[in-house]
């Protein structure tokens, strides 16, 4: 039998998916039993690049995807990304230094947005980490390229935001922003996160929309709950406050 009887002889087997390697079958890949390897995968990806750009440690700014820009929430998001990144550590004149408080986001528009226009106008890399959506999410044009992913499962983008902060700004947003705060504030309460300093912007916003004196007074809440976080109204006034919330800002070094 020559070659081309055995390749005709073997096409099927060939053919077959069953014979494709496995790293290279996407529809392997994407079943049902390798969820937990993409789960895994997910972690890994982000996890390299940010230890490839000396990412040490984070300042989470979470909020609305809806915010337009112009509104005084964007431009405090915008001020603050640039105030932090001026000040807290993440300016490097190399790649793979160690970073400290580097402004890491939802990575899409809104206050996502404008974070990260901060971090970027004052010369800082910056993460986005975008998540895939029915309403497809792009990513914003100002989070570093190299450090924006892109994440389908939402556990491991929350983890991808939570493991390396040092702080959390939270902005005026909805469901997703209120799912999001509520997960770090009951990391603290409960001790699975380390103390970090956590800073609502915007404190008639907040008031207006959660009464947290409530939940302390029918005993949902230990009155000193109401520690773990508190009120700014502007981008210094964040900053004041995370550094009174003991975040050790790092040394920006051009």
């Amino acid at each position: 039998m020559d070659d081309e009887q055995r390749r005709a002889a073997n096409a099927a087997q060939l053919a077959s998916p069953s014979y494709r390697m496995a790293a290279m079958d996407p529809d392997f890949l994407l079943g049902d039993s390798m969820r937990g390897v993409r789960f895994q995968m997910e972690y890994a990806k982000a996890e390299e690049a940010l230890k490839a750009w000396g990412v040490r440690s984070t300042i989470v700014v979470f909020g609305s995807a809806r915010v337009a820009v112009a509104h005084r929430w964007y431009e405090g998001a915008r001020a603050f990304g640039r105030l932090a990144s001026e000040r807290g550590g993440a300016i490097r004149n190399t790649v793979g230094q160690p970073r400290d408080n580097v402004i890491a986001t939802g990575g899409g528009p809104g206050i996502m947005e404008a974070a990260n226009r901060g971090a970027a106008e004052a010369g800082a890399p910056s993460i986005g980490f975008n998540i895939t959506l029915p309403h497809e999410q792009v990513p914003n044009p100002y989070s570093t390229p190299e450090l924006t992913f892109r994440f389908h499962y939402f556990a491991m983008r929350k983890m991808h935001l939570a493991m390396r902060a040092n702080a959390l700004v939270v902005f005026p947003g909805g469901f997703g922003t209120l799912d999001e705060l509520f997960e770090i504030l009951t990391l603290r309460q409960t001790g699975k996160a380390p103390p970090i300093p956590i800073v609502l912007f915007d404190e008639g916003y907040w008031r207006s929309i959660i009464n947290f004196e409530a939940l302390a007074e029918h005993g949902m809440i230990k009155p000193d709950d109401m520690g773990l976080f508190s009120f700014a109204d502007d981008a210094q006034t964040v900053w004041d406050k995370l550094l009174e919330g003991g975040l050790a800002p790092g040394e920006n070094i051009d």
